[in-house]
């Protein structure tokens, strides 16, 4: 019983969460979807449990969606007071991101998850570190396609159109209208160009994430932008031990994000996945679920930095 406590200690914890990574994300899409019957018979689930956001981009019209995306029920109540549902969407991304950040885009993100798998084509992979510039691009979508519009173009009920998913989003038409429009004729008959256009950004997306990493991560997400604001702040971080970091750049190096984890422990494009802690030659990166206790000397705690 003694080694099952030591095993759930925040240390070992995540430590066996990231080691399993690819396990982890796995289930987490099959439990964000865990409807699957629903596939060969063309029909969404609709039961209770729609009405509970589920953490990572999961579009609400998978034929096994478990839950509803919270970025789309939180377009669809965002221009009115109206609807107290949008007062417990908001609260939840904010309990999300007060926990962990980024780490739900690494670890439970069905999206995400699809493009790393695509990553895993073994081909040639360029990198993405002078194309940085493109990462504030979903911070602009997060505020004028997912909240901007949604208070300014509201119907005669409060609500409004879901324009990033209506628009943009590629997991929609992967989970939803792909696996629908196969199973259901009607559904074919009434496809134009709308299912056009977002195909086409799905196509887009799936071929750079074989050569890019996680391409709509990085540039696109609405979902991933909220999160990585609370990086900073989340309870659970990052540290480097600066008594035994000797600065060599394997975390550079090795991270696909494009983070210097010896320098920005808390950067907002950390997805948390962990490669940086294995690639480290001296044991100097750790986590914690507190702001400096991961440290082995907090004096010199390199989670005491800012973000450049």
């Amino acid at each position: 019983m003694g080694r099952v406590f030591d095993w759930l200690k925040e240390k070992n914890y995540f430590a066996a969460l990231r080691n399993r990574r690819g396990i982890v994300q796995g289930i987490a899409t099959l439990l964000t979807n865990i409807h699957v019957w629903n596939f060969f018979k063309g029909t969404i689930y609709t039961g209770g449990a729609k009405q509970v956001c589920v953490p990572g981009l999961n579009c609400y019209s998978c034929p096994g969606a478990t839950g509803a995306c919270p970025i789309g029920s939180f377009q669809a109540v965002v221009g009115s007071s109206k609807f107290r549902f949008s007062y417990y969407i908001t609260g939840i991304l904010i309990l999300f991101g007060a926990l962990v950040g980024r780490l739900i885009c690494g670890f439970f993100c069905p999206f995400g998850w699809f493009q790393d798998l695509l990553h895993k084509i073994p081909t040639k992979k360029f990198s993405t570190e002078k194309l940085k510039f493109l990462r504030y691009l979903k911070y602009i979508i997060m505020v004028v396609a997912v909240w901007l519009l949604g208070v300014l173009i509201v119907n005669k009920v409060g609500g409004s159109d879901p324009y990033f998913c209506k628009y943009i989003c590629p997991q929609g038409i992967l989970e939803g209208g792909i696996p629908l429009s196969i199973v259901d004729p009607a559904i074919r008959a009434t496809l134009g160009k709308l299912f056009t256009w977002k195909l086409i950004i799905l196509l887009a997306f799936t071929i750079l994430s074989v050569f890019l990493y996680r391409p709509f991560c990085k540039w696109i997400c609405p979902l991933g932008a909220f999160y990585s604001l609370f990086n900073k702040v989340s309870l659970y971080q990052y540290h480097v031990d600066e008594s035994l970091c000797i600065h060599c750049g394997k975390c550079k190096r090795t991270c696909k994000m494009d983070v210097d984890m010896s320098k920005h422990q808390d950067a907002l494009e950390c997805i948390r996945c962990g490669k940086c802690i294995e690639a480290c030659p001296t044991g100097a990166i750790s986590t914690s679920l507190s702001r400096c206790s991961g440290c082995k000397q907090k004096k010199s705690c390199g989670s005491q930095k800012t973000q450049g």
